[in-house]
C-alpha cells in the first residue's frame, strides 16, 4: 500500500468523524438490504464466515449475521470500531491471508478497491479473494463508478484505481470468478459532506431502482467462485 498507517488513520478521522453517527444509520438499513445477495446457504445464515475487505470503521460487517466474522484494513484504528467477536486482521491485502483455502462464504467491500495502489494490487487481492472463498462463495462489491462521475472520481487524494461495473467485472473473470450480477448505478457517490436524508428516504430509494439511474453514482458488482473449479487454482 502506498499509505502508512498514520496517513490512514489521519485520513479516516478528518474525513468520516463529523458524519460517523449519520453513516451508522444508514448502514443499519443499507446492510440488510445487501444481505440478498450473500450466497444461498442450507443452514442458518448464523453459521457463515464472512470478511470485510478494506472494512474502515466495520459499518458492514458489525451488521452481518455470521458464526464467523473476519475484517481486514491496513488502518490499526479500525479495530476500535469492530464488535467484539471480529477478528480483526491488520494487513496489506495483497499479502497472504491468514484464511485456509475454501474458508469463506461471502467477503464483502464498500468502496475500498479504488484505493488500491494499482491494477496489479487489485489482481493480486482478487486472486486472494477467490483462494479464501468456498465454491459458490461470494463477493459483494461496491465503489464509484469513474463513468459516472467523471473528473470527481478524483475528489479524493486516496483514489487510484479507476473502475466501472463493467471493468470490475472483467478483472473479475479474469482471475476466475463468475459475475452474477452487475449494476452500474446504484447508491450516490458519498456520505462525506453530502445532505443527510431522512432513513425513510433512504429506505424508498432502495425499493425504487428507477432512481438509481438518476442518482447512483456507485456500482454494485456481485461475483462468485464457480462451484466446479481444478484443485490447482487454489495455488498461488
Amino acid at each position: 500500500m502506498n499509505e502508512n498507517a498514520h496517513d490512514l488513520r489521519t485520513i479516516y478521522a478528518r474525513r468520516f468523524a463529523a458524519t460517523a453517527e449519520y453513516r451508522s444509520r444508514v448502514w443499519d438499513v443499507l446492510a440488510p438490504w445487501l444481505a440478498r445477495f450473500l450466497p444461498p446457504s442450507g443452514s442458518p445464515p448464523r453459521s457463515r464466515a464472512i470478511l470485510d475487505l478494506g472494512c474502515g470503521y466495520g459499518e458492514w460487517i458489525n451488521r452481518i449475521p455470521a458464526a464467523r466474522r473476519h475484517a481486514m484494513d491496513l488502518n490499526a484504528a479500525a479495530r476500535e470500531h469492530l464488535d467484539p467477536d471480529v477478528v480483526f486482521h491488520e494487513q496489506d491485502c495483497t499479502r497472504d491471508w491468514p484464511l485456509p483455502p475454501g474458508s469463506l462464504d461471502a467477503i464483502v467491500t464498500s468502496n475500498f478497491f479504488e484505493h488500491l495502489p494499482d491494477k496489479a494490487a487489485l489482481r493480486a487481492t482478487l486472486r486472494h479473494a477467490l483462494r479464501a472463498l468456498r465454491p459458490g462463495g461470494r463477493l459483494i462489491a461496491m465503489g464509484p463508478n469513474i463513468e459516472a462521475l467523471g473528473g470527481r472520481y478524483w475528489s479524493f487524494f486516496d483514489h487510484h484505481v479507476a473502475l466501472t461495473e463493467a471493468s470490475l467485472a472483467e478483472v473479475l473473470a479474469l482471475e476466475g470468478f463468475t459475475v452474477v450480477r452487475a449494476i452500474p448505478r446504484f447508491l450516490p457517490y458519498t456520505l462525506v459532506g453530502g445532505r443527510r436524508h431522512l432513513l425513510f428516504f433512504v429506505r424508498a430509494y432502495l425499493a425504487l431502482p428507477f432512481a438509481w439511474s438518476l442518482f447512483g453514482r456507485q456500482f454494485l458488482v456481485v461475483a462468485e467462485r464457480p462451484v466446479a473449479r481444478p484443485a490447482a487454482f487454489d495455488a498461488l
